[in-house]
């Protein structure tokens, strides 16, 4: 299956044409249409990436696990720019961390 397959696929499964993923993830109309024959940009497979929330070695086909590492998650929640979090903060990490596993396990 190729790249451009898997968007198409994971797309269709969320009710939506190519078109509109693109405009969801600020790409040009036509721009997922070309993955056909060309290789895509990295930043624009992020961005594709980022959006279904698999990683980028599932869109090159370098794996079929779809869903990212649960560990991602916590990684992600606990960079900061070396400053302290208020517990406010830290209680919304955790919010966060909780609505991402939830949304997970519904598209499942």
């Amino acid at each position: 299956m190729t790249t451009f397959d898997r968007v198409k696929k994971l797309a269709d499964d969320r009710k939506i044409s190519l078109t509109e993923l693109a405009k969801r993830v600020d790409m040009g109309v036509n721009s997922l249409y070309k993955w056909k024959t060309q290789k895509p940009a990295v930043d624009k497979l992020q961005k594709v990436a980022d959006y279904f929330q698999v990683s980028v070695d599932y869109l090159l086909g370098r794996t079929d696990e779809k869903k990212l590492p649960e560990q991602d998650i916590d990684t992600i929640a606990a960079h900061h720019d070396g400053e302290d979090w208020t517990k406010e903060e830290l209680e919304e990490i955790e919010r966060f961390k909780e609505f991402v596993r939830l949304k997970r396990k519904q598209q499942e």
